[in-house]
């Protein structure tokens, strides 16, 4: 079959066929015959699921879509490139990829019905869980979606070209079923010969499902169409290619199982080479666990609609809103490192045993949960404070927290007690609040129509 590329955008709004050539080569009217002869060789292939699944063409057209989608897109590539930038001790940064790592493995596994919980999956990742023999196949199903995980990080760390194929895709699979006990005529790795149906919907024909996971990767693979990982738009380009490889591979269905397992590590290699930070190429699935049973109508209305574009921005609203909690996540403990900075430079020329007392005291009191306690409970809040406490005076502990107050390192709040963090965000430039700002241009727009309607009176 010819290759040819269908572009749904062009100055005067209506469908554009480019087959290797410039289309400005071409009248409108001829370019509107090659469209329709195009489209024609790309239709009669004579295969079955051109009837039963109409809606797998391997096209887009996103020029209907709201312009809120491509405002939450940008937000989306800003957000990941903060949180790639952004300063963190290699320990914590080691902490925070674990943390979710196993929130992202949990959520692609629990939504196929895996009942481990996320401190087991934790355990996992750490070595230390030991599980009955009854809850083994639990604990596989985690580990090989952890492996293919590490495989795909460990691609990125060597450079390895990460484009997707139908082995690549089948490989996935194979390691996602890998040791677990499959249902009769399914086979790891292999694409299904047998017609499959999940709740209500059917996948494509078996004997299509070859030729549909060829198309899908050569689509995905097409740089005209989804542009490089080097673009300055790789990042979106990537997020929407993520989006649609899920999307099809789910209509395709083309595996005896693991089929929703294998599409959230598609779309997992594409977010990452793509640039986007590991703990943020997990939220996708994060966010279909968390809101399943949308996910399952969004997936469904899809394909009867044949409009991908709710599914598109379900999607991406989704993985704006996981982004936005890990930024604050990530920006805490930055936050963290530079107070326990300020704290220590407020020390650094005092030498006393009242200064060595009053400052593990306010370093250990910034660590606790819940921030603020009542002051009978100051002497308990670690094992250090309680000793350098122990024999002390209560005069004594009003003394050092009067003095952790004058410096600004400790506050009162309501009856209780907490560590004056705020004091390092003043270094950060002041801005108006939303309300603020909201209730300023009212106030603006009522002074401007006051003005105009004494001009007019005057006049």
């Amino acid at each position: 079959m010819q290759k040819v590329y269908i572009f749904r955008a062009c100055k005067c709004n209506k469908n554009r066929i480019n087959s290797g050539q410039e289309s400005s080569q071409y009248t409108h009217n001829i370019i509107v015959c090659i469209e329709l002869v195009v489209t024609k060789r790309m239709t009669q292939t004579g295969r079955k699921f051109e009837t039963t699944h109409p809606w797998i063409t391997f096209e887009v057209d996103l020029r209907s879509a709201n312009p809120e989608l491509w405002m939450m897109l940008g937000e989306c590539q800003s957000k990941c490139e903060h949180l790639a930038k952004y300063p963190l001790r290699p320990d914590i940064a080691a902490e925070i990829h674990k943390v979710y790592m196993a929130k992202g493995v949990l959520a692609t596994t629990a939504i196929e019905g895996n009942t481990l919980s996320e401190k087991e999956v934790r355990e996992i990742l750490d070595g230390t869980l030991k599980l009955p023999p009854s809850r083994e196949y639990l604990e596989q199903e985690v580990t090989n979606i952890i492996d293919e995980c590490n495989r795909i990080l460990a691609q990125v760390k060597r450079r390895d070209e990460l484009a997707l194929s139908t082995d690549r895709v089948m490989e996935m699979n194979k390691t996602i079923l890998n040791n677990l006990k499959l249902a009769e005529g399914v086979n790891s790795g292999e694409i299904r010969s047998h017609d499959v149906v999940v709740a209500i919907y059917k996948g494509a024909p078996a004997e299509d499902c070859k030729y549909l996971l060829d198309r899908l990767c050569e689509w995905l693979n097409d740089k005209e169409y989804f542009g490089t990982t080097t673009d300055a738009r790789a990042m979106v380009n990537g997020i929407l290619k993520a989006v649609l490889a899920h999307l099809y591979l789910a209509w395709i269905h083309p595996f005896g199982d693991g089929n929703g397992r294998t599409a959230r590590l598609m779309e997992f290699q594409i977010l990452i080479s793509s640039r986007v930070p590991s703990p943020a190429a997990q939220l996708l699935s994060n966010h279909y666990y968390e809101t399943r049973q949308e996910y399952y109508r969004q997936l469904h209305l899809a394909s009867q609609t044949k409009n991908i574009i709710p599914f598109v921005v379900y999607a991406v609203q989704g993985f704006l809103d996981g982004l936005k909690s890990q930024l604050e996540v990530v920006k805490k403990q930055v936050l963290e490192v530079v107070w326990q900075n300020y704290v220590t430079d407020q020390f650094l020329d005092k030498t006393k045993a009242s200064d060595l007392r009053r400052r593990d005291l306010i370093e250990d009191l910034s660590r606790i949960e819940p921030e603020a306690i009542p002051y009978q409970q100051l002497p308990l809040i670690s094992p250090r404070v309680a000793k350098n406490y122990a024999k002390k005076t209560m005069r004594t502990l009003i003394r050092d927290v009067e003095e952790l107050h004058r410096m600004k390192l400790l506050q009162f709040d309501k009856g209780l007690i907490r560590a004056r963090k705020e004091e390092i965000l003043a270094f950060l430039p002041t801005q108006a609040s939303l309300q603020e700002k909201i209730e300023q241009t009212i106030t603006k727009r009522r002074k401007t129509n006051n003005a105009e309607a004494k001009n007019e009176t005057v006049a």
